[in-house]
């Protein structure tokens, strides 16, 4: 028989185990972005990234001397919040970068991204959440096109504000600038500590090769896939030419 230290009420032995389940269904939600992944949801998850990114254009939500000053716009729509008492968040978007040596020519084909970490779903109410990020300077680039990349560690970040009269100046020299939208609205919003990654799986099905993220997005002939197209449009068509 066993001696009263060790025993545990039932209720207390069922809610941890119940805790346990709920630990586990996060972290593997959290890690299984490609779970039933294809084609055709990687070019869902692109035409979302041109809806999201055409209400922030139309809403003037993000400054438009920000947007002409940025050098890569990384759109992350309907990123998912989990609970559970743990917290955290997944999701995927599209990064388009400007073409040329100084950024000064069209925007890129989309290369496909993920992000994750624990301050995404803590900073950010909601259970599904729009983000959009502009990477100003060279540092960000550089940054953001590694394979991971951890926000407020590898690059600073800041949270861009959303006056419309908002300029380079206001913002301290941030390397990215980060946006989200809650409850209809884009507003700046905090990401230190999220991790965002290449999603080298869905770049691979979309351009039919093992292709990385830099090759995507500085490659001179790179065509977008059909799904990525409006993305690409919208880009050359609403955001003014870059301002040095």
């Amino acid at each position: 028989m066993l001696s009263p230290l060790f025993k545990r009420p039932a209720k207390s032995i069922a809610t941890s185990t119940l805790f346990g389940l709920l630990v586990i269904l996060v972290v593997m939600s959290l890690a299984s972005s490609s779970w039933g992944a294809s084609k055709e949801k990687d070019e869902e998850t692109l035409k979302n990234a041109a809806t999201v990114f055409q209400q922030v254009v139309t809403g003037d939500n993000v400054p438009a001397d920000l947007l002409a000053k940025s050098r890569c716009i990384l759109v992350l729509p309907n990123v998912k919040k989990f609970g559970f008492g743990v917290g955290g968040s997944g999701g995927r978007g599209a990064l388009s970068c400007r073409k040329g040596e100084k950024f000064e020519g069209k925007w890129s084909a989309p290369a496909m991204y993920s992000i994750g970490g624990a301050s995404v779903g803590a900073q950010v109410g909601g259970s599904s959440t729009d983000f959009v990020m502009l990477v100003m300077d060279d540092k960000g680039v550089e940054a953001i096109l590694k394979d991971k990349t951890k926000v407020g560690s590898d690059a600073s970040a800041t949270a861009g504000p959303s006056s419309a009269s908002a300029t380079s100046t206001d913002v301290g020299g941030s390397d990215l600038l980060t946006y989200a939208r809650s409850k209809g609205l884009f507003a700046g919003v905090s990401l230190d500590g999220a991790t965002l990654h290449q999603d080298g799986d869905a770049n691979q099905r979309l351009y039919g090769k093992a292709i990385s993220a830099s090759e995507i997005v500085r490659g001179k002939d790179v065509k977008p896939p059909a799904g990525g197209q409006e993305l690409v449009t919208l880009l050359d068509s609403k955001v003014p030419k870059l301002k040095q």
